[in-house]
């Protein structure tokens, strides 16, 4: 199977002589999708370089610059590296949105070093990294530097909540199936002996969002499924609690909130039926449609609201 950040993963013949690649026939086409891929990259504050892609709509230039959305990978050994339908840039391109998908301290594919620079430290040198990047794409002309928003999955999730908590530069954040209190988090996972080697009780006090919520001045959509055993749902409710009661934008007297909270009884750490998937890019577009371009648009039918 050869795969790629501009389609699905695809079966191909190699010829073993000339290392010549084939396409084998498939039961549909590659996806269509609007826009282009760049690849862009910058130092971090230590020198090391720090790469990663950028997503653009059509029409994106000077006299019509995009909104950008910094999207932050899970793993958190992982990379920006192939195709994903659940987390697929072209559906917001397509919206008129530029995505930004860096590979900060931690990511996969760059050598040792890359992955030592973060570890253990995570609200470190991977926060700088995309704070870096980050400061470069929106000095482009074809990008609004204005109409900005931060999301991610899982440590994708955990690294939009930190961002949350450490800056208010962006005017949305979307963070999905997320840890919030490491303390938490690290006994109760499905994968507890795996963070064992990292999460040491200093690094969890010393890297955990939930100690920086009175900070959070930016609206929030929290994503969660109750059957997620990787980053168990009690991360999500407790999130949505001290959103709601310590936050900047904590609820009012009436229970309003510029927070959301889209709940998925039947999902795990992915929403993997197809109809959820449908309602969660729906629910996404409406809460940045909202905070970055002023736009109402409807929810999905599905929610009843």
């Amino acid at each position: 199977l050869r795969s790629s950040y501009e389609f699905p993963a695809e079966a191909v013949r190699i010829d073993l002589s000339s290392g010549g690649v084939t396409r084998l026939p498939a039961p549909a086409e590659r996806p269509a999708y609007r826009g282009v891929l760049e690849r862009v990259e910058t130092a971090s504050v230590g020198g090391e370089r720090v790469p990663g892609y950028l997503a653009l709509p059509e029409g994106a230039s000077a006299g019509n610059p995009a909104p950008l959305l910094l999207w932050i990978h899970g793993g958190p050994l992982g990379s920006w590296n192939a195709w994903t339908w659940r987390w697929n840039p072209w559906l917001l391109v397509a919206r008129g949105y530029a995505v930004l998908l860096p590979d900060p301290a931690l990511s996969t594919g760059y050598g040792q070093n890359h992955i030592q620079r973060g570890w253990g430290e995570w609200g470190n040198a991977p926060f700088q990294d995309l704070m870096a990047i980050t400061d470069v794409v929106v000095r482009r002309p074809d990008i609004d530097e204005t109409r900005t928003a931060a999301m991610g999955g899982s440590f994708g999730g955990y690294m939009a909540n930190w961002v949350a908590g450490h800056t208010d530069r962006f005017k949305a954040i979307v963070t999905h199936a997320s840890l919030w209190a490491l303390d938490q988090f690290g006994p109760t996972t499905d994968a507890a002996q795996y963070w064992l080697k990292e999460m040491t009780a200093e690094m969890a006090a010393a890297n955990s969002p939930h100690r920086h919520v009175e900070n959070i001045r930016t609206p929030m959509l929290v994503i969660h499924g109750d059957k997620d055993y990787r980053v168990p749902i009690g991360e999500g409710l407790r999130l949505w609690y001290e959103l709601l009661s310590k936050s900047q934008l904590a609820a009012d007297e009436n229970g309003e909130t510029d927070h959301r909270f889209l709940y998925f009884p039947d999902e795990n750490h992915w929403i993997l039926q197809p109809q959820h998937a449908k309602v969660w890019y729906g629910v996404v577009e409406h809460f940045l449609a909202k905070n970055l371009l002023d736009k109402d648009l409807p929810v999905p039918d599905e929610l009843g609201l």
